[in-house]
């Protein structure tokens, strides 16, 4: 296996962490399955003493770590982003990957950050950071108490991630998520054109799912462009003949 695969291209994202002594815990989590890329998306200041006494000899990640002030721009270069959480409803994704099924659709990506999004101990993540994630992953866990720390599911998805990422076979380069974000931005916008959407929810829940479509399957600038076309000719098609 490649040691420096995992550390290259997997990025573990925090969002508004509420104990720095869990980021000390989770920089141990990272570092001993070759992870390296710590993000932070927090308004949040931290004791020192509490992250570093936890990360013991893991304090280079808490040293080197990125912060941004929304999970937005954090996401903003990931080809891939994945919520992890357990909590299902209306407005979040229908269905998930395990932290296996994830390492395996990590693999067969091109070449790109894949960002690992985490929320608050208290409660994870809102339906809205779900959302702006391209899939969500979670761990199995007991119907009698499925509840885990952040650190431990943090160990979980890293050790997943540590021992099965493979060299991708064809070397693919993935369009970037802000490619894809303003392809589904376009794309939304000849859908509406023909008069697809009677709802504000018809708009949000397709566009989601047109976007988490276009993220699982990784494609490449050109493909990209293909996949916009097609929407293109369609919305002509359709305003023609109305």
């Amino acid at each position: 296996m490649n040691e420096e695969l995992p550390a290259r291209r997997i990025r573990i994202v925090l969002v508004d962490t509420q104990d720095g002594a869990n980021i000390g815990s989770v920089c141990r989590a990272m570092k001993t399955m070759g992870l390296t890329q710590l993000v932070l998306v927090t308004g949040r200041e931290y004791s020192e003493d509490r992250v570093r006494t936890l990360a013991l000899h893991a304090s280079d990640l808490w040293e080197n770590r990125v912060e941004f002030p929304t999970l937005q721009e954090a996401l903003k270069d990931s080809i891939l982003s994945v919520a992890s959480t357990r909590r299902k409803g209306k407005f979040r994704k229908a269905a998930a990957l395990s932290p296996k099924q994830l390492t395996q659709k990590v693999s067969d990506l091109g070449e790109g950050t894949v960002s690992i999004v985490f929320g608050r101990e208290s409660d994870g993540l809102t339906d809205e950071e779900v959302n702006l994630c391209d899939a969500v992953v979670t761990i199995p866990t007991s119907d009698l108490f499925p509840s885990l720390n952040l650190a431990q599911a943090v160990q979980i998805i890293c050790y997943e991630l540590y021992t099965g990422l493979r060299q991708w076979p064809s070397g693919m380069v993935v369009a970037s998520r802000e490619k894809q974000e303003q392809a589904v931005g376009r794309i939304i916008e000849e859908i509406a054109q023909t008069g697809y959407f009677k709802t504000d929810d018809e708009r949000r829940l397709t566009t989601v799912f047109i976007r988490d479509m276009i993220a699982r399957s990784g494609p490449a600038d050109s493909e990209l462009a293909r996949i916009e076309k097609v929407f293109s000719k369609l919305s002509r098609i359709r305003v023609h003949h109305t």
